[in-house]
């Protein structure tokens, strides 16, 4: 990562949930749109401060916005941010005043140490905790730290250094802004400064970094400044909710006393609890003398008679609603409002009378009617009250069973400390308030409830409640957890009460704020101590503080929320850097070892990530401790030869590792922070193993932690950050850690002992070992033994180990030189797999063995080479590369070079083909077993898949086992390309010398370097690709460039030509030799109309999808010459007026629709008035097939036109008038068409001007579905015959009228008119008149008015909607104009000048509403009686409506309509006005956003033909279609 730029993008989608969004210094953050949010006038704020200003939390400011290609479309647009200041900053986003959503961004902090200041990264961090109460004197700290130190360490983390209270806990601090005074020796009076010097001299001169906690939470309970500001924790009279807790809790002390002094020995229950008849005892005391005696329903409920009366008198005053009847007692249970007495007094609390009066409304002013009323009332609230009581009897039900489960534990269970007898000491159960006054009666106790000076001393202790909401105040009103006695009590603290900000307690937020600027003036790090009960806000609080004087503050917590969502809402809002995870936590070695896998890494053998990526959420960064201050000790629940295998495990980890000083030693019990009170040991080399105060390296394991420790560091700096597990049995783990760039690995075997070997027995069959690579040397040996020097016994003054065990460890030594293994053997597996064998002959319980591997030699040589020529794609291979003095001439030049002189026909090679064009050539796409066949045969069949695996680094994916298991792939990848002749030989040649290299690296590293020799060739060719297009492709967006590729996609040259030759004397034509007959031959591109249905052979090139899509696909990308060479070959093959509808090369082309020859005149029409010079192709050779209806096909060159003769010719048929049948006409041709339906007409309305034709039993437009269905009887019929006059069409031909007279006018086209023969007379029509009429007669003939007189109405009794354009006009059924379907926006794109401004964009509208997909456009009215969206082509039923995909065009969406409709939008909004225009395009973005993720996530990178309703997956539709492609970028063309 130091030397290329690290940018991870954040696509904001309107909920952005809490996601733990993390980054190092020096990342950039770039927000983009998501989705959702394209076409929004989005702002995004921040409180990350700019350059050179100082944060504030609540300091919000606005990103600017950056759009790259400076283009309407949203998809490149971003805003950045360049994080170098560690914390937590929130950003938000919306629209106008309106939020949409937010978050939190965490930027870790750069840590530095030495006297030279290098950065420690947080991965090398290597810690260890101390109980500072244990360190002495200051002056003695050095001694007894120094063991820090020489065991390897590289940070300490200290308990408070505070002064303590009363009960000596190292988290119960009685001044949180005084040094312990047990610091300073008699005579000596050392201050925080003293210890600022000596941390400054530790990380100068040992680099050793410290941090220390904080305290937020609680004070000690003997703290001075509570007592003088008691108002800084819950009292009564600050939170008198509490009062019936504290009653609770006084009792439950009494009754201490009474078990303590005898009085209840009587009753079964002694001082001294041993059994579950004492617990039962305890019971009965609770249930018969302390609950019936402190009544503590009456805290919470009403005082009846004294309501009542009140009531009475406002009855009898007559201040009531009238009314006839009283109210029914349900009603008025759920009316009455209770309002809870604040001073939480007995029966304090009172009645709403208002909703007493309105509740309980007597008859009539009668005093019966009254008293009625007043019993009413009287019933509810004794009602009430029961509700309350019984409330409180769950309360104390709950009490109960905490108080029997509490007592259970410490007095009675095996596993519980056994407490001795009750007394005042210790007590029954830990007491919940302070109580800072003589001991009196229960009675004379409750009476100092109602004095505030002194109740506002009794203070709530802080705890812990089991699985409660850690983002909930306990203490808080709300909470019952003190009077169900749910708090796990710490009597030793007062719980804080902070409120909601400073204001609410200024002494307390002032004093916190203090000493946390005391804190991190010296430490460089704090940890949280009980985080996740610690309200955020104050967290917060203090963290911007701390900030504001160490901005590289490095933040450590351990949360116990038991959620990894609620885990990120801490590390975000809070800016934590390091969360405490616990190695104790794992049951067994196999857990221990998923932790670690777990905790932090990649795999080994991961892809390598783009510097430029989406954001992945991660989880937080770990401090993985093999022992905590808070665990058990690790001896005493597992074993101690265990200790040095698991903290091998740990060490492992790549993550800040870590322990607690005094389990190095081998402390054969707990260090408790509350009792330990004896001094850690000093360092002396020379130190006996039974001193107690002293240790050195042979103490413990001491030397076997040195020796992990700088094993974790040196893994962590040099790059090591690839990790494997492998469980070997079920004590063994091995952990791989292998760095990328030199391919060296660590693998560390470690055999656990959980259980004690001497009591357990272990298995001597330990499995062999194979280790890919060779073993360079075993970096350490080691394992705990015992040895003479006397049994344990535990030291009174020191912190004293087991002197009876040390470590026997060597290091750095030859593999032959091993104790623990020896080499079984060298073994080859293929010709890259060199693997050694190894056998454990003493890896017995407790071991660990180290070994460094590296790649075999001839391996290592060619991954450097491979690294070297990689480095032209990506700078990071320049470490660990090598150069070749053998390179192969083809190496010799960059990609780009060779790929430079690719045609965009040889791209769609190198690229695409899907599996019918790959086998058109004789081979098919790559098909991967037990799994499926890859898309395309090209790059991008793999490129989609690789796409997937690589962000989540799926190496277990059938794909990358395929690689490993053998070379089929990657010959495939070189072999397809030379077959192909040309330069894609040479591109075919430059991968086979680059796998050459690949095939003999180890087989476990391929997929990685696979993936990164196609993602540079890829990245390559389309460089090289969109240099050959248009400058709005290389300007635009990375959409429209997606988009473009659909051009490279669709436009190919088959091995069998699907054109039809073109005329001889026309130039610039692409010629080469047919593999087949060796001639000659033309190699124009065709279009696909789509990917695979209509990709090849016969089925390939269609009349009407071929130039619906040639615009888009052709023009706007700037492929004039192809585009010009489909036109003039698609003009040969005119016959009867028609271009084909299946091309079938000409000869054997069907003349069955009526559209394409006027899509292709459009097309025309757009090459004229788009390409430079575009008029020329007027006056192109056009080698006509058919000359007259009824040639014979004829050779290219035989009958030669200009274009602009074809045109002519193809309008004067249509104003003649086409009648022909089908040649062949049957089922050869058709085997579903009716007789009738071969039959074609086609002519012009001589009063409209309007183009129409067809009957009921064929369909000459797009929607063209013939009916299939024997069983349901549609079969032969048309679903969609659109006969008469279609509205696309009138749109197409107005516009092919107005281009011709523009055209005649400017002395481009010879002829202004049509002649044709009536009845035996020549007439002649004019251009402007045929053009006039269809201006006149459409807005009259199509537009459906609101008028129901319209006098151009001539079937107003179908008319179902108003305000919107027929799709046909004059159609064989009627009622088929009146359908809405999407297609009048066609005719406003292509001839807007037909349509009124006002009634076009009502129609539009309506569109919109009704017919507005996701994707496409619903292609019927979702209104109309045989509307269906769902498209099932196999379906065959009793449905005439939908057996055999007869409803393809009633409902299903289509994507090439949604282009024409937004493009119609944005033209008319333009006449609208700014507004109008602006929301357009907002809707416009939106729409296409949708098109944009869809593609990205395709892995056949285009659009689909259609969808079913609603953008659902329709599995018969083409995966991309080329005129649903075309439409989308014309769309953004139009922008």
């Amino acid at each position: 990562f130091t030397h290329i730029r690290q940018i991870r993008i954040f696509n904001l989608y309107k909920i952005c949930p809490m996601l733990l969004l993390c980054f190092c210094s020096g990342f950039e953050l770039q927000f983009r749109l998501g989705p959702t949010l394209q076409g929004k006038h989005l702002h995004v704020h921040t409180n990350y401060p700019a350059e050179g200003e100082r944060f504030e939390r609540h300091k919000f400011r606005a990103l600017d916005w950056i759009n790259p290609t400076g283009r309407e479309d949203d998809s490149d647009k971003f805003c950045t941010l360049d994080l170098k200041i560690s914390g937590s900053y929130q950003y938000y986003f919306g629209h106008g005043s309106e939020k949409s959503g937010g978050g939190y961004i965490v930027v870790d902090p750069v840590l530095r140490v030495g006297a030279d200041n290098h950065v420690l990264p947080l991965d090398c961090i290597s810690i260890q905790t101390y109980l500072s109460k244990c360190l002495g004197a200051l002056d003695e700290w050095l001694d007894r730290l120094r063991v820090t130190k020489e065991t390897g360490y590289n940070m300490i983390h200290f308990t408070p250094l505070q002064t303590l209270g009363e009960s000596r806990s190292c988290y119960s601090l009685a001044d949180q802004l005084e040094l312990n005074p047990d610091f300073s020796p008699p005579g000596q009076t050392y201050t925080w400064t003293d210890v600022g010097n000596l941390v400054e001299k530790m990380k100068n001169e040992w680099n050793m970094l410290c941090i220390t906690d904080v305290v937020y939470n609680h004070t000690a309970a003997n703290s001075k400044w509570i007592k003088k500001h008691p108002e800084c924790g819950y009292n009564l009279v600050n939170s008198p909710h509490l009062k019936p807790a504290w009653v609770l809790d006084r009792a439950l002390w009494h009754i201490t006393c009474a078990i303590a002094d005898g009085k209840y020995e009587d009753r079964g229950l002694p001082a001294l609890i041993q059994n579950h008849e004492h617990l039962h005892a305890i019971r009965g005391v609770l249930w018969q003398d302390v609950f019936p005696k402190i009544k503590l329903w009456e805290f919470f409920q009403v005082k009846v008679e004294p309501t009542v009366e009140q009531f009475r008198d406002l009855l009898q005053s007559g201040e009531f609603l009238g009314g006839s009847q009283t109210l029914t007692k349900t009603e008025g249970r759920q009316q009455l409002k209770i309002i809870q007495d604040p001073q939480y007094r007995r029966f304090g609390n009172t009645v709403d009378m208002n909703s007493a009066l309105e509740t309980f409304v007597p008859h009539g002013n009668s005093p019966g009617a009254i008293e009625d009323c007043c019993n009413w009332l009287r019933r509810r609230l004794e009602e009430l009250n029961g509700e309350q009581y019984h409330e409180i009897q769950h309360h104390q039900e709950q009490a109960t069973n905490c108080i029997d489960g509490t007592v259970s534990y410490e007095r009675i269970a095996d596993h519980g400390p056994k407490l001795d007898p009750v007394t005042r000491k210790h007590p029954l159960v830990t007491r919940y308030f302070t109580f800072p006054f003589e001991d009196a009666t229960l009675e004379q106790d409750l009476e100092l409830m109602n004095q505030p000076e002194k109740s506002c001393h009794f203070l709530a202790h802080n705890g812990w409640v089991m699985g409660d909401d850690p983002l909930r105040n306990f203490a808080e009103p709300g909470s019952n957890v003190y009077i169900r006695r749910e708090l796990i009590c710490w009597d030793d603290s007062v719980k804080l009460r902070y409120g909601s900000g400073p204001e609410d307690c200024p002494y307390l937020w002032a004093h916190m704020q203090k000493y946390t600027e005391i804190t991190v003036k010296h430490f460089v790090g704090v940890r949280l101590d009980n985080c996740h009960s610690t309200p955020l806000h104050v967290a917060e609080f203090m963290l911007d503080a701390a900030r504001t004087l160490r901005p590289d503050l490095y933040v450590v917590a351990e949360l116990f929320t038991g959620s990894e969502e609620l885990d990120n809402v801490f590390v975000t809002r809070l800016g934590i850097s390091s969360l405490i995870r616990e190695a104790m936590s794992a049951g067994d070695s196999h857990e221990e070892g998923r932790l670690v896998y777990r905790y932090g890494g990649e795999p080994v053998g991961a892809f390598l990530q783009p510097s430029l990526r989406p954001l992945v959420p991660s989880i937080a960064h770990a401090m993985f401790l093999d022992v905590t201050h808070d665990n058990e000790c690790p001896i005493q629940i597992r074993s101690v030869y265990d200790s040095l295998p698991s903290s091998a495990i740990v060490s492992m980890a790549c993550c800040a590792t870590g322990s607690t000083r005094g389990y190095d030693e081998l402390l054969p019990h707990q260090i408790s922070v509350v009792s330990e009170e004896r001094f850690y040991s000093k360092w002396n080399p020379q130190a006996k193993p039974s001193s107690p105060e002293e240790v050195n390296l042979q103490s413990g394991i001491i030397a076997g932690k040195l020796a992990l420790n700088q094993l974790h560091q040196e893994l962590a700096s040099k790059g090591f950050n690839q990790v494997f597990v492998d469980q070997v049995d079920e004590d063994i783990v091995a952990v791989t850690r292998h760095c990328p760039s030199t391919h060296q690995s660590v693998v560390a075997v470690c055999r656990t002992a959980f259980k004690n070997p001497k009591h357990h027995r272990y298995t001597d069959e330990v499995p062999s070992m194979c280790i890919p690579g060779k073993i360079e040397e075993v970096v350490l040996e080691a394992r705990t033994v015992e040895r003479q020097a006397g049994s344990y016994i535990k030291d009174e003054r020191s912190i004293n180990g087991m002197p009876g065990y040390t470590v026997e460890i060597k290091e750095h030594i030859q593999l032959k030189d091993s104790k623990v293994v020896r080499q079984a053997g060298v073994t080859s597996r293929g010709r890259s797999e060199y693997v050694q064998e190894i056998v454990f002959e003493q890896l017995t319980p407790g071991s660990v063995i180290a070994f460094r591997v590296s790649l075999d030699p001839k391996s290592q040589e060619l991954v450097g080479v491979l690294r070297h020529h990689l480095i032209q794609f990506n700078p990071l291979y320049k470490a660990g590369s090598l150069t070749d003095p053998n390179t192969p001439d083809i190496l010799k030049s960059p990609l780009t070079e060779i790929m430079s002189k690719m045609t965009l026909a040889d791209m769609n090679v190198l690229l695409f083909r899907c599996d019918a064009e790959e086998k058109e050539e004789g081979g098919g796409c790559y098909n991967i077993p037990g799994w499926k066949p890859l898309k395309y045969g090209g790059l991008q069949g793999l490129l989609s898949v690789m796409a997937d695996i690589r962000p989540k680094n799926d190496l277990g994916h059938p794909f990358c086992d395929n690689l490993r298991q053998g070379d089929w792939m990657i010959d495939y990848v070189s072999n397809r390309l030379i077959s192909h002749g040309g330069t894609l030989t040479e591109v075919g040649q430059w991968f086979q010398a680059m796998f050459a290299y690949l095939k003999h690296i180890p087989r476990y590293l391929i997929p990685c370097y696979f993936d990164a020799i196609l993602v540079g060739a890829y990245t390559t060719a389309l460089d090289v690709t969109f240099k050959q297009m248009s400058s709005f492709v290389q300007n635009g967006s990375s959409f429209v460039k997606l988009l473009a590729l659909g051009s490279v996609q669709m436009c190919a040259v088959g091995r069998f030509p699907a054109l039809p030759p073109l005329s001889p004397a026309l130039s610039d034509v692409p010629y080469r030799v047919s593999e087949i007959t060796k001639q000659k031959e033309e190699c124009c591109v065709s279009l696909a109309a789509g990917l695979p249905h209509f990709s090849a052979g016969i089925f390939r090139c269609w009349g009407r999808d071929t130039f619906i899509a040639l615009r888009g696909l052709m023009l706007v990308t700037g492929r004039h010459l192809e585009a010009r060479n489909i036109i003039l070959a698609f003009a040969g093959t005119m016959r009867h007026g028609l271009i084909p509808n299946l091309l079938g090369e000409g000869v054997g082309a069907r003349f069955n629709c009526r559209d394409a020859v006027w899509w292709w005149l459009q097309c025309i029409q757009d090459y004229c008035t788009m390409v430079p010079n575009g008029t020329d192709i007027l006056q192109c050779p056009v080698s006509r097939m058919y000359p007259t209806d009824d040639t014979k096909p004829l050779t290219a060159g035989t009958v030669d036109q200009l274009l602009y003769e074809v045109i002519h010719e193809a309008m004067e048929r249509h104003m003649q008038g086409i009648e022909f049948r089908e040649r062949n006409a049957g089922p050869q041709i058709d085997c579903n068409m009716r007789d009738e339906g071969f039959n074609i007409v086609a002519k012009v309305n001589p009063d409209t001007g309007f183009v129409y034709g067809g009957n009921r039993f064929n369909c000459g437009t797009w929607m063209d579905k013939m009916g299939e269905s024997e069983r349901a009887r549609n079969k032969g019929i048309p679903a969609t015959p659109r006969d008469g006059s279609a509205v696309e069409i009138v749109g197409l031909c107005k516009s092919a009228l107005r281009w011709l007279v523009e055209l005649h006018k400017q002395g481009l086209f010879p002829y202004n008119s049509v002649a044709v023969h009536k009845d035996g007379k020549q007439l002649s029509v004019s251009y402007e008149e045929w053009d006039r009429k269809i201006q006149q007669n459409f807005e009259k003939m199509f537009y459906v008015s609101h008028d129901p007189n319209d006098p151009n109405e001539k079937h107003p009794e179908l008319v179902h909607k108003q305000g919107i354009y027929k799709d046909s006009y004059g159609a064989s059924s009627p009622w088929c104009d009146y359908q809405l379907r999407p297609n009048f926006s066609i005719a406003m794109v292509v001839a807007p000048e037909l349509f009124t401004v006002e009634h076009a964009w009502e129609a539009l509208n309506i569109a919109e509403n009704k017919l507005l997909g996701p994707l496409g456009m619903k292609t019927l009215d979702p209104d109309d009686m045989v509307y269906c969206g769902v498209y099932d082509n196999s379906l065959d039923n009793d449905n005439y409506n939908l057996a055999r995909g007869f409803n393809y065009h009633q409902g299903p969406e289509w994507l090439w309509p949604i282009g024409y409709f937004l493009r119609a939008k944005i033209s008319f909004a333009k006449k609208l006005g700014k507004d109008t225009y602006d929301k357009t395009v907002y809707l416009v973005k939106n729409v296409l956003s949708r098109h944009y993720v869809h593609m990205e996530r395709s892995s056949w990178k285009g659009l689909p033909e259609l969808t079913n309703e609603n953008g659902q997956y329709c599995s018969f539709s083409c995966e991309t279609q080329a005129w649903s492609l075309a439409a989308v970028l014309e769309v953004l063309h139009d922008l």
